[in-house]
């Protein structure tokens, strides 16, 4: 399974702590839509909820950064 650069993004700035709301706002989008990605996100990686994603992730592909780039 291999997830879209948004989903990707998407899940970096969960991780990192970022609510929905502050998400869509960093990315210019809905929070609907990042309610999506995220339920997208959950779907291809097999996850039971937010957090289990961002860990599946990070097994999955051990180089993955949180970048708090995305955050400040």
């Amino acid at each position: 399974m291999k997830l879209s650069h948004r989903e990707h993004t998407v899940l970096t700035l969960i991780a990192c702590g970022l609510t929905d709301k502050e998400t869509a706002e960093k990315l210019k989008i809905s929070p609907r839509t990042v309610e999506k990605h995220m339920a997208s996100v959950i779907l291809k990686l097999n996850a039971k909820n937010r957090v289990n994603a961002a860990i599946l992730y990070m097994r999955l592909n051990p180089n993955w950064k949180l970048k708090i780039r995305y955050v400040v």
